[in-house]
């Protein structure tokens, strides 16, 4: 196994191990033990659920409703393109590779098991529903050693792709840097799942500085670019980058979605504690 996997894996699970990263976030209706409201009885439904001292107080028989105590069905999905080999503290790959790690021991932890997939012009399978530590490395290996170079990304397809293979409802965490997002839409697929949307992003890409002449090249298309880039054009591609996340930020929330932002020079265990509280 590589040096640099078999560190994010030992990290990642020394990480979740030692902290607490919510168990079950996503709360349904049905038999549990977390009380969630009162309401009027109606015919058909168990007696045993019936609050009596409150049905006495109201001359009405009313039940208790709690949270279902269900196990989550959890994806965790890598968008992995030609955009993700760059990074000038680490590679955001090896970055998404760290913080899917870090899911699926956390989902290992608390009792679930996972499914996860790499998805770019189409949804491949990485490992099926596990609950097992040698799911967690083959994923992160399958990841990490992925060859994004000349990988686009189509959203509509992955996108429907997800939504016709998943058929029971499910937590989908969905890992990229989320560039180029014309394409974008999450409103079906938000419908029938919970979605949490973690942007992976070099600080570099969004605060260029004066490069002068360069040699640049697209991984995705393998376009280059040799010449001199003026402070004009770097300004308008910072307004590009920041009215794009605007529009990917109002997107999320209307869609309901949770989302968070994590950068390569960061340790993600943090924010992705705060996250799933």
């Amino acid at each position: 196994m590589n040096t640099k996997l078999k560190k994010i894996l030992i990290k990642s699970k020394k990480e979740v191990f030692s902290e607490i990263i919510g168990n079950n976030s996503s709360k349904l209706k049905g038999e549990g033990y977390d009380f969630l409201e009162l309401k009027e009885y109606e015919y058909a439904e168990d007696v045993k659920n019936i609050d009596w001292v409150i049905s006495a107080k109201l001359q009405k028989p009313y039940v208790k409703i709690f949270h279902a105590q269900k196990e989550l069905n959890i994806n965790l999905i890598a968008l992995l393109n030609g955009s993700v080999h760059f990074g000038t503290n680490k590679f955001k790959q090896e970055l998404i590779c760290e913080i899917c790690s870090i899911l699926a021991f956390s989902t290992i932890k608390q009792g679930d098991s996972f499914s996860s997939y790499i998805a770019n012009e189409k949804l491949t399978l990485c490992t099926k529903k596990s609950k097992k530590s040698f799911s967690v490395e083959k994923m992160a290996k399958d990841i990490f050693e992925y060859n994004s170079i000349g990988k686009k990304l189509s959203y509509k397809t992955v996108t429907n792709s997800i939504f016709s293979h998943l058929k029971r409802r499910s937590l989908i965490f969905l890992i990229g840097d989320f560039f180029n997002i014309e394409e974008l839409d999450l409103k079906l697929l938000s419908k029938k799942h919970e979605l949490v949307v973690i942007i992976i992003r070099d600080r570099f890409e969004e605060n260029l500085t004066s490069l002068g002449n360069i040699n640049i090249k697209d991984l995705e298309d393998g376009l280059e670019h040799k010449g001199f880039i003026s402070n004009n054009t770097l300004e308008s591609y910072k307004k590009h980058i920041k009215k794009s996340d605007y529009l990917l930020y109002e997107h999320l929330r209307k869609c309901n979605a949770n989302f968070i932002k994590i950068y390569t020079d960061e340790n993600p265990i943090s924010k992705l504690t705060r996250l799933m509280k």
